[in-house]
């Protein structure tokens, strides 16, 4: 199976946290360094405590942004599309969302890409929506989102 999809299906080689090493001479002291990322700083992998702050202020924008338009109700599923809209356009165009740029992040195709693409970015946002591929990653700190989308969210600051 190719790196750049490896996963638990892979087995129990590619769960390794950075540093521990399967005795095969495969092993990565941090995440992202078989993608050919920097151990640190710009370029490197994004922490998940930023991804998680940075999606957070993406769901309170987008509820305050469909609530300017439910008002006086509350934006109830409104806030979700607004959330989707939100998300996919700015990823695809830009690479960030407004939680990503206040954070520092960025998300960035592993082909080298400018541009991750309204596809991807559409494939992103619907896997995310589950919650489940956005919480269970890989060594590299890549979740299934981001792994079906051969994507990687990483700092730019």
């Amino acid at each position: 199976m190719s790196k750049w999809t490896g996963s638990w299906l892979s087995g129990s080689r590619s769960a390794l946290e950075p540093g521990a090493d399967s005795g095969d001479g495969t092993g990565q002291r941090w995440r992202g360094e078989r993608l050919g990322l920097p151990q640190s700083g710009p370029g490197s992998v994004a922490s998940s405590g930023r991804r998680a702050f940075a999606i957070l202020v993406d769901f309170l924008l987008s509820a305050g942004v469909a609530g300017l338009f439910t008002m006086p109700e509350l934006p109830q599923n409104w806030s979700l599309l607004t959330w989707f809209t939100i998300t996919v356009v700015a990823v695809g165009f830009f690479g960030f969302t407004p939680g990503h740029a206040l954070f520092g992040l960025r998300v960035a195709r592993l082909d080298g890409a400018g541009m991750v693409g309204v596809p991807r970015a559409i494939l992103r946002t619907v896997l995310i929506f589950p919650i489940v591929p956005a919480v269970v990653w890989d060594a590299d700190g890549r979740g299934l989102h981001d792994k079906a989308a051969g994507t990687v969210v990483i700092r730019v600051r």
